[in-house]
């Protein structure tokens, strides 16, 4: 006789703060639920309530104030564990647990895998639930653009972003803000004859105009129109007019005209 499929990893996504994303994710089997970072208390509770669920765990990414404003209230509430990077866990407010590059752990019928991915700050990380096909890049990885280098160099970030984009293709991506109508603008200005970036700049005007999210991503898309992981593409390659650069310095070269823009 047949097995029935699992329940997939429920997620909810909601705006948070000025511009911050917050996330729950919850495993219906084992009732668990953990938030991607804290930023806003009052945002996680609404959407916990909507919801009906718990929370028994963050999973932080970096220790930036937005990101960990709200642990230590909900860990008051909730009684959670707090799991973080062990590179920045003397900066991370209530931190349970350390976790460190290809660490796993479990979180109900899903294996959660630890990424680091420093550049934005010198020890942040994204979650990858291989089982779930999901990934949690927080302010490493935006939707057509990368975090600023506030603690790293642009080797670090663009050694960060080579991991991410080994991730499969249909990989879906959960990120910290909702920052892709500015990198839309800033994209058509590195690749500006990109049909697949044309487009979805259309669409995500489309969005914001109706007020809805242009979040989540995947990792195909991406590849296919943010120019910071595009440094292979010769058209960009000619628009920066560095034909013969490493990708590296492509990067680095977009990373810096970003800063500027």
């Amino acid at each position: 006789m047949p097995v029935a499929p699992l329940p997939p990893l429920e997620i909810e996504q909601f705006p948070c703060r000025s511009d911050n994303f917050g996330v729950l994710i919850h495993d219906p089997e084992s009732g668990l639920t953990a938030t991607i970072d804290a930023p806003e208390e009052a945002a996680i509770l609404t959407a916990l309530k909507r919801r009906g669920w718990s929370l028994d765990y963050i999973f932080t990414t970096h220790h930036h104030i937005d990101h960990v404003e709200a642990n230590l209230p909900l860990k008051e509430k909730f009684g959670l564990t707090i799991i973080g990077p062990e590179a920045e866990k003397a900066k991370i407010p209530g931190i349970d647990r350390t976790v460190s590059d290809g660490d796993r752990f479990e979180f109900g019928r899903f294996e959660v895998h630890v990424i680091e991915t420093p550049g934005h700050t010198a020890g942040h990380i994204s979650y990858y639930l291989p089982q779930a096909k999901t990934a949690f890049t927080a302010d490493t990885l935006f939707a057509l653009g990368c975090g600023r280098l506030f603690e790293g160099t642009p080797a670090t970030m663009f050694r960060s972003l080579s991991r991410l984009v080994e991730l499969p293709g249909d990989t879906v991506v959960y990120c910290g803000h909702e920052y892709t109508e500015s990198n839309a603008r800033f994209a058509l200005t590195i690749d500006p004859e990109n049909p697949a970036l044309k487009e979805r700049a259309k669409e995500i005007t489309r969005l914001r105009e109706a007020g809805k999210p242009t979040l989540p991503t995947t990792i195909a898309l991406e590849m296919a129109t943010n120019p910071f992981l595009r440094w292979h593409d010769p058209r960009i390659r000619a628009q920066l007019g560095m034909q013969n650069a490493s990708d590296e310095e492509i990067f680095t070269e977009i990373r810096k005209r970003k800063d500027h823009f």
